[in-house]
């Protein structure tokens, strides 16, 4: 996410011409003369978070990751919540790992809710008949009816998964870290519940063995690992319910933060983390969920099985 969308004024007239000049010139790719008029702006407003931020994208853009990570540092000291995610930038200049901080992620999403649907269609995203698919056939090698008394959906977004699934559930609850997200999903009226709420969380405050389905489609490469969902999605699955969800893959080991800012997670590490929450692998299976650039993005489809 830029900090372009978020900024409001700094408070000093000049200070905000030069933001929006500079912003001018990054989005014409000239980040070397962006980088020197926000160095400008931030000698006269060293208190602006936001012009520090785009400091660091400029510098960064330019290939001056000594100076970018001098930027983002600063940005983060005067934001310590995290709104702008200067810690992943400073993570993947160092080629590391971060968590996202909950006010990124709720931010970013705010940003996009109005456009999300649109945006998804034209990624030629996936997620929904890929999830749909996945779980009939995960019900089809158990033998059993592909219908659910209650769902979890976790990330709900604008709900493109909930309206591909609700035929199949009885009673559906979704939960989205983006009260706007949330808005949308409620326009459609196929959710019996909605909340807003970080979806670790959400799992922790609900009753164990509650559900025999959740799932989560394009929300988990927001996590750097999976642990924790997937202990918690463990305990609040009834002996004998599932867990569908999507999420990117790439060719290396363990969690790899890409260049777009959401998490990969290794196949290998997948089954690992999944046989350590105390889940089975009942499908697993290779597909890309999206495009970036034309090109499909590497992806993984799972569906878990709490056995007992």
């Amino acid at each position: 996410m830029s900090a372009g969308r978020l900024i409001r004024s700094s408070g000093d007239p000049l200070v905000d011409r030069r933001i929006d000049w500079a912003r001018a010139l990054m989005q014409e790719g000239n980040a070397a003369d962006a980088a020197e008029l926000l160095a400008e702006a931030v000698a006269r407003a060293g208190h602006y978070a936001p012009g520090w931020f785009l400091l660091g994208e400029a510098r960064e853009a330019a290939g001056d990751a000594a100076q970018a990570r001098e930027a983002f540092g600063q940005a983060l000291a005067l934001d310590p919540g995290d709104t702008f995610g200067a810690a992943l930038r400073l993570a993947r200049l160092e080629g590391e790992v971060a968590s996202m901080s909950e006010a990124y992620v709720r931010v970013l999403f705010d940003q996009y809710a109005d456009r999300f649907d649109v945006a998804l269609a034209r990624l030629d995203y996936r997620g929904p008949e890929l999830i749909d698919r996945a779980l009939e056939a995960a019900c089809a090698a158990l033998e059993r009816p592909y219908a659910f008394a209650r769902g979890l959906d976790l990330g709900c977004g604008t709900g493109l998964v909930g309206a591909r699934l609700v035929q199949r559930i009885g009673f559906m609850e979704g939960v989205d870290i983006s009260p706007n997200m949330v808005a949308h999903a409620r326009r459609r009226k196929i959710y019996d519940a909605l909340a807003v709420g970080e979806m670790v969380a959400f799992l922790k405050e609900r009753p164990a063995r509650e559900a025999d389905l959740i799932f989560a489609g394009d929300a988990f490469c927001y996590l750097d690992g999976l642990g924790p969902v997937l202990a918690e999605a463990r305990r609040v699955l009834e002996p004998g319910g599932l867990l569908a969800f999507t999420t990117e893959t790439h060719g290396g080991e363990g969690v790899l933060l890409r260049d777009t800012l959401r998490f990969a997670h290794a196949e290998a590490y997948v089954r690992a983390a999944l046989a350590e929450a105390g889940l089975a692998l009942r499908l697993l299976t290779d597909e890309w969920v999206r495009k970036e650039k034309g090109e499909p993005v590497p992806g993984l489809v799972v569906v878990g099985m709490r056995e007992s």
